[in-house]
C-alpha cells in the first residue's frame, strides 16, 4: 500500500513540474452559468489538456447560443484548447447514453494517445454519470416480445415494474413518458441478464464548482439577456427553417422550449424573460441536487468556490491536485 501511495505522489509531483498528468481523468462539474468552460480551458492551458464536453445539447450542430457552447472561450493566452463531443450530430438526430459513453471512451483514449491531459467538463447529470461509471453501459436493441407483453400495462403499472427493476432510479423523467418508461424497462431487464464490462478509464479527482445562490442567479439573468442580444431568437428561427419542429425544440428544453413558445406567440418578450429565467434557476437547483445525490451514492467531489475569478479558481484546482489522491485503476 505504501509503494502504491508513493507511486501516486511521484506521478502528481511530475504533473506539477511538467504540466501534464497523462494517466488520470480530471472532471469539472457544476450548475449552469457558473463558468465551467472558462475554468476548464484555463486548467487545460496549464496542464497541456484537452476538454471532453458532458453536455446533452452541445453535441448538436446549430444549438449554439442556447446550449452555451461558447466556442470562442476555448483559447487562453493565445493557446487554442482542443475540445470533443461538441457539434458531432445534426439537430434532430437520435443520441443516447450508450452512444455518448462510447464516444467519450474514444475521445478519452485519443487524448491519452496524444500524451495530453483529459479533462471532462459539464453539467448534464446523466452524461457525467455515464462517463464516470465504473461499468460500461450495454447496447440493448428493442425487445419486441417484452414490448408486446407491456402493451396492456398502464403508466402506473409500468412505473411500478421499473421501480422493482431499478429501485434507485436516476432519471425520474423515465416515469412520466410511456415510451421512455418502456425503454428504461428494456435496459434494466438487459442489465439483470448481462454482465457489464469495466470502464477503460483511469479516474482521477472530480472538482465541483459552487457559488452563492444570489450571485449564480444574477449570472443567469445577465447571461440570458446577453444570449437574446447575441441572436438566440434568430438561432431558433433558423432551426425551424431547417426543418426542426416545435416538438423538437420542446425536447431540447429551456431556451429552445421557451423560444418556441415565444415564436408561437404564446409568450411575449417580457413573459419569455421572466419564465425562462425562472426555469433556468430551477434547473441550476436540480443540477446541484443531482450532484449531491451522486455524493450520497459514493462519488467523491471536491468543491471549489467559484465566486472568485476563473483564473484563481483554475489555480486553486491545480493546487488541490497535489493533495487529492486519484482513485485511478493502475
Amino acid at each position: 500500500m505504501l509503494v502504491f501511495i508513493n507511486r501516486i505522489d511521484r506521478i502528481l509531483d511530475d504533473y506539477i513540474e511538467y504540466g501534464c498528468l497523462f494517466m488520470f481523468l480530471i472532471t469539472i462539474l457544476g450548475p449552469t452559468a457558473i463558468g465551467k468552460t472558462k475554468i476548464a480551458v484555463q486548467l487545460a492551458a496549464q496542464l497541456n489538456g484537452e476538454i471532453i464536453s458532458a453536455d446533452s445539447r452541445q453535441v448538436y450542430r446549430g444549438l449554439d447560443i442556447g446550449s452555451g457552447k461558447d466556442l470562442a472561450e476555448y483559447s487562453f493566452n493565445g493557446k487554442v484548447i482542443p475540445y470533443h463531443l461538441i457539434d458531432i450530430l445534426e439537430a434532430g438526430e437520435q443520441y443516447d447514453l450508450f452512444q455518448f459513453q462510447q464516444d467519450f471512451y474514444t475521445a478519452y483514449n485519443g487524448i491519452l494517445e496524444r500524451g495530453h491531459q483529459a479533462i471532462l467538463c459539464g453539467g448534464s447529470g446523466l452524461y457525467l454519470e455515464a462517463a464516470l461509471a465504473r461499468k460500461q453501459l450495454l447496447e440493448v436493441p428493442e425487445n419486441s416480445s417484452l414490448r408486446n407483453a407491456l402493451k396492456s400495462h398502464t403508466q402506473q403499472q409500468l412505473n411500478a415494474y421499473l421501480n422493482e427493476l431499478k429501485p434507485h432510479l436516476h432519471n425520474t423523467t423515465d416515469l412520466t413518458d410511456r415510451k421512455r418508461t418502456i425503454r428504461a424497462i428494456e435496459l434494466a431487464t438487459a442489465e439483470k441478464m448481462q454482465q457489464s464490462p469495466s470502464s477503460p478509464v483511469a479516474y482521477g479527482p472530480i472538482f465541483g464548482l459552487k457559488m452563492d445562490r444570489e450571485q449564480l442567479y444574477a449570472r443567469i439573468e445577465i447571461r440570458l439577456e446577453q444570449r437574446l442580444n447575441e441572436g438566440l431568437i434568430e438561432e431558433v428561427e433558423g432551426l425551424l427553417q431547417k426543418g426542426l419542429s416545435h416538438e423538437d425544440l420542446q425536447y431540447y428544453g429551456l431556451e429552445y422550449k421557451y423560444l418556441s413558445m415565444h415564436l408561437k406567440e404564446e409568450l411575449n418578450r417580457t413573459q419569455l424573460i421572466q419564465q425562462l429565467g425562472q426555469a433556468i434557476r430551477k434547473f441550476a437547483k436540480r443540477q446541484m441536487t443531482w450532484f449531491r445525490r451522486m455524493e450520497k451514492r459514493g462519488t467523491k467531489i471536491t468543491w471549489i468556490n467559484a465566486n472568485q475569478s476563473s483564473s484563481a479558481t483554475a489555480n486553486e484546482i491545480v493546487g488541490q491536485l497535489k493533495y487529492t489522491k486519484p482513485d485511478g485503476q493502475l
